[in-house]
């Protein structure tokens, strides 16, 4: 419960807070557990649900545009900096400890609507129809966020491979 509540929450205490209140709505709730899920997929949707409560509880920090993240394209349709495709030894990368953090902390810097729909998609791997109920979106929402979020993403993520790729 703590490991979801950190992919989805950007502070420490406020993960440790949400998997509290998580605890504490699932004894309440327990007596309605029917038992149609896993005990494990109920506790799962409980701390998601507490982390998406925190998050609308506090006061939003100023977030940069998506559109800030996205690639930039030339009048004639071709990228102004080329993407590349990311290499054998970048996927494998992306296996290693440190990796994992520093991509974590370039998905911490996307838009909150954006990176919950990667977070919930990705890397909980909630179905589409499930990411969709939980933040509230139509099903063609969450698409298009993630999409984004994943260009986005990979446009943040480009430079620092890129890097990595040329040091021996």
């Amino acid at each position: 419960m703590l490991a979801v509540a950190r992919r989805l929450l950007p502070r420490e205490a406020d993960a440790h807070d949400a998997v509290e209140d998580a605890f504490l709505s699932a004894f309440r709730a327990l007596v309605r557990f029917d038992g149609r899920s896993r005990l494990t997929t109920w506790l799962h949707r409980i701390t998601v649900n507490a982390c998406l409560m925190k998050l609308r509880s506090q006061r939003r920090r100023p977030e940069r545009q998506i559109e800030d993240f996205l690639p930039t394209f030339l009048p004639d349709g071709h990228q102004t900096r080329p993407s590349r495709a990311w290499t054998q030894s970048t996927l494998d990368a992306l296996a290693d400890r440190e990796k994992r953090l520093l991509i974590r902390e370039h998905i911490a810097r996307l838009p909150e609507h954006y990176r919950l729909v990667l977070v919930l998609r990705d890397i909980e791997e909630l179905s589409t129809e499930e990411t969709a109920s939980a933040l509230g979106l139509t099903t063609n929402a969450v698409k298009t966020r993630l999409h984004r979020a994943r260009q986005a993403l990979k446009e943040l993520l480009d430079p620092v491979f890129a890097n990595q790729e040329r040091t021996p």
